[in-house]
């Protein structure tokens, strides 16, 4: 029963708290309090903390989909079993870690609560990096993004590798670093290949008309069914990444043209790319991230005749949240520096709407 109502009281709880933190924005027009980053820290990381120990120790149950696939491997292949790092697994990092685990003898909830630390901990981080004047606000918001609760508690291995990608966006100027947190996040999920090359490819080049130019021919092709495109990346996966990209409709599987997801993924594109274009933000930061936002998008568009593209689509929506809200905390738009601050409440309660209407009306009421 538990199980049945967690996703709602989740986000009750991420409602309350958003409303909350967004009151100490209503005085922006005044200087903002001096010691702001240092109690952002100290709700962060309680916040953080709570969501890892709620979503870490949720309840067994099949509401939670793969999280009882991942309790009955646990216990049918590693529980106590003779333990060796095997490069071979698909994703080496993550895989070694749960046959480890197994082999230690570790209770599975063990598993999930350091699978919960690593996602709310890593996304906490980075954002803390990356916002470090409004980090509690962007965090609140990520936890309100359409797919945080699911990945925190039914795809676990995208989310903990998505969070370390996070970190690799924090990080970008810090080379090294960098490279070694994009090295984590594939040794997690080897599906994260897509946002790596997106990453690198706005790393060295970004014009912002020619990632949405391409954008918009991925979604003309998409249109219009064309889905070769599809065999031919199969070619740069596993057999476990191809079986994503075959179109089957006779799978009920999430798959086929979404016109839903489309208009929900271009919205932080068409607004950050009038930002860049209008020159109301000049900062190459924020080209970076919406750069590589568009075009790990453009492959969920390529894809979306497959299987599962609510799974493709996510390698661009872990990036939701943090490309929406960036331009309008942490930058001064040029040419009008309080029009961002007028507009920060319909972007963050926007955002938020919708994921409210899609738990509780559209996955919620529509599906009785």
């Amino acid at each position: 029963m538990l199980a049945s109502i967690y996703e709602y009281i989740y986000i009750i709880i991420v409602i309350i708290m958003t409303y909350a933190i967004m009151s100490s924005y209503h005085g922006w027009d005044c200087e903002r309090i001096a010691n702001r980053n240092i109690s952002n820290r100290v709700g962060l990381f309680l916040i953080a903390l709570f969501f890892i120990v709620v979503i870490g120790l949720r309840p067994l149950s099949y509401k939670f989909v793969d999280m009882m696939n991942y309790n009955s491997y646990y216990h049918t292949f590693h529980y106590g079993m003779p333990f060796k790092f095997n490069w071979d697994y698909e994703n080496f990092l993550f895989d070694n870690l749960f046959a480890w685990m197994g082999f230690m003898k570790f209770d599975i909830s063990s598993f999930f609560l350091l699978i919960a630390a690593l996602y709310f901990g890593g996304i906490a981080w980075a954002l803390n990096k990356m916002f470090p004047r409004d980090s509690l606000l962007a965090f609140v918001m990520y936890l309100g993004a359409f797919s945080t609760f699911s990945y925190g508690t039914n795809g676990i291995k995208a989310g903990a590798a998505a969070s370390i990608f996070l970190m690799a966006l924090a990080y970008r100027e810090k080379k090294i670093l960098a490279v070694t947190f994009l090295w984590l996040t594939l040794g997690f999920h080897h599906s994260m290949l897509v946002p790596i090359v997106a990453y690198l490819m706005a790393y060295f080049y970004r014009n912002p008309k020619a990632y949405l130019w391409t954008w918009i021919i991925c979604l003309l092709l998409a249109a219009a069914h064309v889905s070769f495109i599809m065999s031919f990346l199969s070619g740069f996966t596993d057999e476990h990444g191809a079986e994503y990209l075959v179109e089957n409709s006779q799978e009920k599987h999430v798959s086929g043209f979404r016109p839903d997801f489309i208009i929900y993924s271009a919205v932080p594109i068409f607004i950050g790319y009038r930002l860049i274009l209008k020159r109301y933000v000049v900062s190459e930061t924020f080209k970076f991230l919406w750069c590589t936002y568009t075009m790990t998008n453009c492959v969920f568009l390529l894809c979306t005749y497959g299987n599962f593209i609510n799974r493709i689509a996510y390698l661009s929506w872990l990036m939701y949240p943090i490309v929406l809200l960036y331009p309008f905390v942490s930058t001064e738009w040029t040419n009008h520096p309080n029009t961002s601050k007028r507009y920060l409440k319909y972007v963050v309660y926007g955002h938020l709407a919708f994921t409210a209407f899609m738990t509780f009306i559209y996955y919620g009421l529509f599906s009785l």
